[in-house]
């Protein structure tokens, strides 16, 4: 698949019914109104939060992709946005860099829950696997998720991924605790597919 003009900062179709593009300034109100929905942020380690940790956080985010657009180039880490063919937000998804360790990446995605048990997630994760290993040179992709979030591990071992460890009570939650589930995927992996 060609990315070129995902890549320039346009929207591409993202199958039939969505779009898909980076992230720009003004998709940050809707990305912090999905945070603060506690049907989305029970699994949201940084979540709920005061609204300059969002901003504090994507901000740079936003700012790098804006001059990696101008440049040409793929941000450091690419994220982004989904909406429908109304333009109604539908979610966010990335493949960011894992500081330190060249050539590792992680991969996430947050949906609204108008877009939950639509295939949006496992949609948004075989992008990010695709751009990681082929486009950005990855070698290793991670993902790790609260145990008690289904949606989210099925969407990985959908996509391909291997549990590879678990931490028990890891997530202090309102009644008691969850364990964090961790996945990987190597680029031999990936091929393999």
């Amino acid at each position: 698949m060609s990315y070129t003009k995902l890549k320039q900062g346009k929207a591409i179709p993202f199958g039939e019914d969505l779009t898909i593009a980076l992230i720009q300034p003004n998709d940050l109100q809707n990305i912090i109104e999905m945070f603060d929905d506690n049907r989305v942020n029970t699994y949201l380690f940084f979540a709920p939060a005061d609204e300059s940790l969002y901003q504090g956080f994507l901000s740079p985010i936003i700012e790098n992709t804006q001059q990696a657009i101008k440049d040409g180039e793929w941000p450091d880490n690419p994220t982004f946005v989904i909406r429908d063919l109304h333009g109604k937000y539908m979610g966010m998804t990335a493949v960011t860099q894992v500081m330190f360790l060249r050539g590792n990446y992680e991969v996430g995605y947050q949906l609204p829950v108008c877009a939950w048990g639509k295939g949006i997630a496992t949609r948004s994760c075989q992008m990010m696997m695709d751009i990681g290993f082929n486009e950005l040179g990855a070698h290793k992709i991670s993902a790790d998720c609260y145990a008690g979030n289904v949606g989210s591990h099925k969407t990985l071992e959908k996509c391909g991924f291997s549990q590879e460890g678990r931490q028990k009570d890891y997530f202090k939650m309102d009644h008691g605790f969850d364990d964090k589930l961790y996945y990987g995927m190597t680029k031999v992996q990936f091929l393999a597919l």
